[in-house]
């Protein structure tokens, strides 16, 4: 009757690793920086090694220091004891991994993504060696990743810690081959290259899937990246990247794989993803077929995702195979009867939790949503949602929706209708707002039903 959700699917919260620390906030590879990335949430803090004249690994992006120390110095031309009194724009000096290490080793909550910046020539030869050995004099082999565009350099470090994650950075995808997937743990990826199909793809052959952003990548990104199932993402915004993180992980998140359409009266607003409700995209149309890619409840609020970046609320969009058994009640009435009692409407059908408001007895409501959720029918009325069975459902005399009902065998007759046409009225006018009035014996074998 309706397709069946069955599993909760875990999709594990993606890892936020600071790009060079926080570097909108402190400058890049500092103390600061990371101490500001770890302050706003981020697991890890990316850092890049080169290795100095005198084989000391210098934390550094760049090669030459000029841009970040206003010194004109090559580091592997340069030895530790001159590289270690520039100046970076905050007053600190350069750092060596060491120092980094020391500085961190207490504080087990730290973690580190390392990219090993190594020539095409796999140049400096002994930058592996220098790392593992600075790794076990600290203790880090448990708080590190690597990642590189060397494969070179990765290889290396498989055969020295083989239990370490390796994520190659892949600047086209053209670089992601054999020898590659032989050796990498991980694939870090431009987001500029990435979408659902390529992150199930790598998934497939068993790599994580990680992803970067240009230095001039906005927070507005995340309102797209989030969407994705990706593993981790290496950012400039470490605490926007935490606030989007811990949305996901809050929400619950299960597969659906299934054609629907929303069965409701009017168009149903759609969603850039269901943690940030401001960002509007077109409204879905009802009994318009749309795909369910995932169910999501995040807030408490059910929804389902109907495009790669499209949410809408999960009540009232039903299988394609439930629509026979749906789209006729919409728009008819829902009755309490005068001799039932006041029905409290519910805010959801899948997950209902009471509104506090009330359908009051002898009252018709039209039903503007329809949801059949498992083998129970639910209506939306008056702002709410209620089980089809705790009323009678007014057909239309004569309407198409009440010959349709007419025809549906009787396994598949899920509401308990009111034919006015077939019953005796009361003599008397009915004041306005009231509803039609059954025969005594006929409205008895209703109710019991009811109950």
């Amino acid at each position: 009757m309706i397709f069946l959700l069955t599993l909760w699917v875990v999709l594990s919260a993606f890892v936020v690793v600071g790009h060079r620390g926080d570097p909108l906030n402190a400058p890049e590879e500092t103390l600061a920086s990371f101490d500001s990335a770890f302050k706003n949430g981020a697991d890890y803090v990316e850092l890049d090694l080169h290795v100095s004249q005198d084989n000391v690994l210098v934390v550094s992006h760049d090669r030459n220091l000029a841009r970040i120390t206003g010194h004109d110095a090559i580091v592997s031309q340069t030895p530790w004891a001159q590289i270690k009194t520039f100046k970076q724009a905050n007053s600190e000096p350069m750092h060596s991994l060491d120092e980094i290490f020391a500085y961190y080793q207490k504080r087990p909550e730290t973690k580190f993504l390392i990219e090993t910046k190594k020539t095409k020539k796999g140049n400096p030869k002994n930058m592996e060696d220098l790392l593992v050995a600075s790794i076990q004099r600290y203790g880090m082999g448990n708080r590190v990743m690597f990642h590189s565009f060397s494969l070179i350099s990765l290889q290396n470090l498989k055969k020295s810690l083989p239990q370490v994650p390796r994520i190659f950075i892949a600047g086209t995808l053209k670089k992601i081959n054999f020898e590659v997937l032989q050796t990498s743990t991980g694939i870090n990826i431009s987001s500029e290259l990435v979408d659902a199909k390529l992150i199930r793809q790598l998934h497939g052959l068993g790599q994580k899937v990680y992803v970067w952003a240009q230095m001039t990548e906005h927070s507005s990104q995340w309102n797209w990246l989030v969407n994705l199932p990706i593993d981790g993402v290496v950012t400039n915004y470490p605490r926007t990247g935490n606030l989007y993180r811990n949305q996901k992980l809050d929400a619950k998140i299960k597969k659906a794989d299934f054609t629907g359409a929303l069965v409701t009266a009017k168009p149903r607003t759609s969603y850039e993803n269901p943690y940030n409700l401001n960002l509007i995209k077109a409204n879905a149309t009802p009994l318009t077929s749309y795909h369910a890619q995932n169910y999501v409840i995040s807030q408490g609020i059910p929804y389902y995702q109907i495009g790669s970046n499209r949410f809408i609320e999960a009540a009232g969009f039903n299988s394609a195979t439930a629509l026979p058994l749906t789209q006729l009640y919409l728009q008819q009435s829902f009755y309490l009867p005068a001799t039932s009692h006041q029905r409290q409407l519910a805010d959801n059908p899948f997950a209902p939790r009471p509104t506090g408001r009330y359908l009051q007895v002898d009252q018709r409501y039209q039903i503007t949503a329809v949801q059949l959720n498992n083998t129970t029918l639910w209506f939306q009325v008056a702002g709410g949602w209620i089980r089809a069975q705790l009323g009678l459902t007014l057909f239309t005399p004569g309407s198409q929706a009440a010959a349709l009902y007419q025809r549906l065998p009787a396994k598949d007759k899920l509401a308990i209708p009111y034919w006015p046409a077939r019953f005796s009225w009361q003599a008397q006018p009915t004041p306005p707002g009231r509803g039609l009035q059954l025969t005594r014996n006929r409205l008895r074998l209703l109710l019991a039903q009811i109950k």
